[in-house]
């Protein structure tokens, strides 16, 4: 029987130190433990996606002294093939770099594979640094067994649709024992359930076993859920790692087949995953770790309007870092409700994080004065109104800036994609948690806190009052927006489309065919378009969110903003 190690990891990108040392720490255990093979993650070493530190000379060279550490430890460990993730130069024609997966044993790399299909489209862009590999299988045996290799996108073109390079073609003809894919592949909506369809099809079409190693943590706009796999034609999905956390796991593999590392059976993965709320709370709760742990903060500051959005960001960095780091301002103004304040301090007791009240009636009233003395005409109408959202983002980042804090942002999907904020007001910080939910998937989320907690976390007067900025009298969100549960099928169909997952997909196209066989339909969805088209300058200019559905803002949505369309 092959034993092999699983190590999912949660490498950070250009920490080759950390990186290597983690990755001989694995291998240490495998050793420990009799495995015969050790499996990392793609760009285990540099961590994915490196992105331009790809061209600096500095960041090769520490690349590479992090590969001779990891070859050294791995002659301490006789026998133990180690299949680490990596960068190697093309001496040849084309692009300067390869994807590479190395097989290591006793000090020497025994074999070496380069990604074939370089994905551009969505978040990637792997084809701006890295030239494909050759066609072909790279095949090695380990003991009895004869093992084949695949990295990440090389595994998702089965059906041959979107490349014209198959790899399963040549790795079918080579009739390996077993296929290892080294991967990162994001996580999103949906995404889990892909992955074991497809690569169930791919192992039943190919008659070959294959084992989907991912690895996991967030990074930047990315979380990556681990989830790693086994699947074979005769067992289906054999195995799985946990998901949204490291994980190392030791299983056996025998006759086609996977088992427990002694031999008996693995016990069955849940076929039906998380519930969606519960997906999305651990998708962002683990964006956020590790975006604070990353970039060096330890404590996070919201501004509290007493609204929706501030509740739930408040509450799910309360999920992610302790409600001694989280601190929340209020900033009442003179159109602020009673109970912008008095909900704030009922959250911040649900909370128990600190609550601060920093008015800003009076600042308001100077910046308005001193407009009207400078310009010779007042301050009204929607100017008044950004300016007091400018305001409350100007105290948000001096006390971001004087307490080391990382400014969370608060802006959802539905506000963000119609431009419903304020640049260099509420679109302030450093990073969004709630920027790729709709408004009504906001109030959903909140419910699910409130569900998990057993209690009222997020009060009822929260989900139950009106949406509005609070910038002039008596204001709510629909003076300007249709209902969010109308909203938000539009700005679904026409931002994911075919993206969404099936049902939904169905569901909001359904949808907006229903709004535009009416005239005041029709009219409705092509303000909505128009409204997401002149604000792309908005969302150019806004922090990075964190990604929860198969198309988000950023990376994932690249439009000009200086364009008819």
């Amino acid at each position: 029987m092959l034993k092999i190690a699983i190590a999912q990891l949660n490498p950070t990108v250009g920490d080759i130190d950390g990186n290597s040392g983690a990755i001989i720490a694995a291998m240490g255990r495998a050793a420990q433990q009799g495995a015969d093979l050790a499996v990392f993650t793609e760009l285990a070493l540099c961590g994915y996606y490196p992105g331009d530190l790809l061209e600096e000379t500095a960041f090769l060279a520490r690349m590479q002294a992090g590969l001779e550490r990891v070859l050294e430890a791995s002659r301490g460990m006789p026998g133990l093939v180690s299949v680490v993730g990596a960068v190697r130069a093309n001496d040849g024609p084309g692009k300067p770099l390869f994807n590479a997966l190395l097989a290591i044993r006793d000090g020497v790399i025994v074999a070496e594979y380069y990604k074939q299909l370089l994905p551009t489209y969505g978040v990637f862009d792997d084809r701006r640094h890295f030239e494909p590999g050759p066609e072909g299988a790279c095949v090695l045996q380990v003991g009895a067994h004869r093992i084949g290799f695949l990295i990440c996108e090389d595994g998702w073109n089965h059906e041959g649709r979107d490349y014209k390079v198959n790899p399963f073609t040549a790795l079918r003809e080579a009739r390996p024992d077993l296929v290892v894919s080294i991967n990162a592949s994001p996580s999103d909506i949906g995404k889990r359930e892909l992955r074991h369809k497809l690569f169930r099809t791919a192992s039943v079409h190919n008659e070959l076993p294959i084992l989907y190693v991912n690895q996991v943590g967030g990074q930047d706009q990315l979380v990556y859920d681990g989830a790693s796999f086994a699947v074979s034609p005769s067992q289906g999905i054999a195995f799985e790692a946990q998901r949204f956390s490291e994980d190392f796991q030791v299983i056996g593999f025998a006759q086609g087949r996977f088992s427990a590392a002694d031999g008996f059976a693995l016990a069955a993965p849940d076929a039906d995953g998380l519930p969606v709320a519960e997906f999305t709370r651990r998708q962002i709760v683990l964006g956020l770790q590790d975006y604070a742990r990353r970039c060096g903060f330890t404590k996070v500051v919201v501004g509290s309007s007493g609204g929706i959005d501030s509740a739930l960001t408040l509450a799910l960095a309360v999920d992610a870092l302790g409600p001694e780091n989280v601190i929340a301002v209020t900033m009442p103004s003179a159109f602020s409700s009673e109970g912008s304040v008095s909900d704030s301090v009922a959250l911040c007791d649900n909370l128990g994080i600190t609550l601060y009240t920093h008015p800003i009636l009076d600042l308001v009233k100077q910046y308005s004065t001193g407009f009207e003395g400078a310009f010779d005409r007042p301050l009204q109408g929607l100017p008044l109104e950004n300016l007091q959202a400018r305001v409350r983002g100007t105290i948000l980042m001096a006390y971001s800036n004087e307490s080391g804090t990382l400014l969370l942002t608060t802006g959802n999907k539905s506000e963000i994609s119609v431009g419903y904020c304020t640049l260099y007001g509420d679109t302030n910080g450093g990073l969004g948690l709630i920027g790729d939910l709709y408004k009504t998937e906001v109030y959903a989320l909140s419910r699910h806190v409130n569900e998990r907690a057993g209690r009222e976390l997020i009060p009822a007067a929260v989900l139950t009052k009106p949406p509005s900025a609070e910038l002039a009298p008596g204001q709510q969100d629909t003076d300007s927006l249709p209902a969010y549960e109308v909203l938000d099928e539009i700005l679904k169909w026409h931002i994911e489309g075919r993206r969404l997952p099936a049902a939904e997909a169905a569901l909001a196209e359904r949808f907006v065919a229903d709004l535009l066989a009416g005239a005041d339909g029709a009219a409705l969805v092509e303000r909505i378009h128009r409204m997401v088209a002149r604000n792309e300058y908005k969302r150019r200019q806004a922090p990075p969110i964190i990604r929860v559905r198969s198309r988000a803002f950023g990376s994932g949505r690249q439009l000009p903003i200086a364009a008819h369309y």
